[in-house]
C-alpha cells in the first residue's frame, strides 16, 4: 500500500525529495528511505537529480522511471484508425494512422500496422506494450462479446475479435465505446474534472452520449448506455419503426438524424449556408449574423430537444457538449442550447463545451490502458 501510495504521488506531483515523499505520505525517514530503494531496485523509480540552492547536502530527486511499461491507445473510426503509444507517466512517445475504410472486413492487420507505426515512432517493438484499449463507434456486449450498435464497421464485429486481437500484439486488449473513452478524458484532463455527475453529449457523425454517474462509468446490461442517436423524438424518423422508416448510415435514427453532422448540412443549406462540411457549416454561420444566427438557433433548438430527454432522465450536474458539432459551434451554440433548454427541462445542468485538445477517443483510450498498466506494473507485492 505504501508503495502504491509513493508511485502514484510520483505520477500526480513529479520529481520529488525523500523528505516530501515522507511527508506526503506520513512515513518516516528510515521508512521513506527503505521505499525508494526497493522501487529503485524494482526498477519503477530513478534519481532524475538534486535539489539545489539550499544549506546542507543536495536532497536527491526521484521519478517514475517511464520506461518501465508502455501501453497503446487507439481510436477507430470510419476512415482510419489511430494508435498512439505512451510510457508509464503518460507521455505520448509516438503516434501513427492507417487509412481502413469502415467496410473493410479485415480488422487485425490495420490494427497491428497502427500499432506498430506508433511503436516504430517511439523506438519500441510490441515486448514494450503491457496493456492496448481501443475506442470504437457502439458497444461491446459483455455477454456475447460482440459489437453492437455499430453496423457501419462490419469487420468489428466478430465476437473472438478481441481474443484475436490481444493474442497479435501480445497484451490485454479492452475494446470501448469512443464516447466513453472521450468522457473519461473530459474526466481527467477537460471540463469534467470537478464533477462526479455528468453526460458527455458527442455530436458528430454518430451521435451518443456518456454517462457518469457518482464517478462511475454507466454501462447498461448490453453496454448500450447512452445510444441516444437512437432515441425517437418528434419529427425524426425512426430506426425501427416498420418500412416506412429510414435510418443513418450506421443504422441510426431518432436522436441522429436530427443533429447528426448530415443533418447539421441540410439544416444549414435550409438557411442558405453552403458548406462541404458541418463544422465548416458552423464556422461560416458565426460570421452571417443573420442566416447564421437563425441556422444556429434551429440547431440549438434540436439539440435541446434531445438533451432535455437526457436530462429529464439522468438529472446531471454537468453537460459537455463534444464531436466536430458541439465543438466546431463554439460558445455561441452552447449558449443558445442553454436558453433553449431553460424551458423544456427541471433540472439546471451547467453546460460547458469540451476541454480536451486533440482527439479525446484517442486521449480516453490512452487514460484507460494507462490505469489497467499501473495497476500490473505497480503491483509490488
Amino acid at each position: 500500500m505504501n508503495d502504491r501510495a509513493a508511485l502514484d504521488l510520483l505520477l500526480e506531483e513529479g520529481p520529488l525529495t525523500r523528505t516530501r515523499l515522507g511527508e506526503l505520505t506520513g512515513l518516516s525517514k528510515p521508512t521513506a528511505s527503505q521505499l525508494l530503494g526497493r522501487l529503485t531496485a524494482a526498477g519503477l523509480v530513478r534519481v532524475t537529480g538534486n535539489v539545489t540552492g539550499r544549506p546542507g547536502p543536495n536532497a536527491q530527486l526521484y521519478e517514475i522511471e517511464p520506461t518501465a511499461a508502455h501501453v497503446a491507445g487507439l481510436a477507430v473510426d470510419e476512415k482510419g484508425i489511430t494508435a498512439a503509444v505512451a510510457d508509464i507517466t503518460g507521455t505520448v512517445t509516438g503516434e501513427h494512422r492507417v487509412a481502413a475504410p469502415a467496410t473493410d472486413e479485415r480488422v487485425c492487420e490495420p490494427v497491428a500496422e497502427a500499432v506498430d507505426g506508433a511503436l516504430a515512432a517511439a523506438g519500441l517493438g510490441r515486448a514494450a506494450l503491457r496493456h492496448t484499449v481501443i475506442g470504437t463507434p457502439g458497444a461491446l456486449d459483455p455477454r456475447t462479446g460482440t459489437l453492437r450498435y455499430a453496423p457501419h464497421l462490419p469487420g468489428w464485429q466478430a465476437p473472438a475479435l478481441r481474443a484475436e486481437l490481444a493474442a497479435l500484439l501480445g497484451t490485454p486488449v479492452v475494446i470501448e465505446n469512443d464516447v466513453n473513452l472521450a468522457a473519461l478524458a473530459e474526466r481527467h484532463r477537460g471540463a469534467a474534472r470537478d464533477a462526479d455527475d455528468y453526460v458527455l453529449l458527442w455530436i458528430d457523425e454518430g451521435v451518443g452520449a456518456a454517462i457518469v454517474l457518482g464517478g462511475r462509468l454507466l454501462r447498461g446490461a448490453t453496454g448500450g448506455a447512452g445510444e441516444v442517436g437512437y432515441m425517437p423524438l418528434p419529427g425524426a424518423p425512426l430506426a425501427r419503426g416498420g418500412p416506412q422508416a429510414t435510418a443513418g448510415p450506421d443504422g441510426g435514427g431518432g436522436f441522429q438524424m436530427l443533429v447528426g453532422s448530415a443533418a447539421v448540412l441540410g439544416l444549414a443549406r435550409e438557411h442558405g449556408i453552403d458548406a462541404p462540411t458541418a463544422p465548416q457549416a458552423l464556422l461560416l454561420a458565426a460570421s452571417s449574423p443573420g442566416a447564421g444566427e437563425d441556422f444556429l438557433a434551429a440547431l440549438a433548438a434540436r439539440v435541446a430537444t434531445g438533451l432535455a430527454a437526457i436530462v429529464a432522465v439522468v438529472d446531471p450536474e454537468l453537460v459537455v457538449l463534444g464531436g466536430e458539432v458541439g465543438r466546431a459551434g463554439g460558445e455561441r451554440l452552447r449558449e443558445l442550447v442553454e436558453d433553449e433548454l431553460t424551458g423544456l427541462a427541471l433540472p439546471r445542468p451547467r453546460l460547458r463545451l469540451s476541454g480536451v485538445e486533440g482527439s479525446p477517443v484517442l486521449a480516453g483510450a490512452l487514460y484507460g490502458a494507462l490505469a489497467a498498466a499501473r495497476d500490473t506494473v505497480f503491483d509490488t507485492a
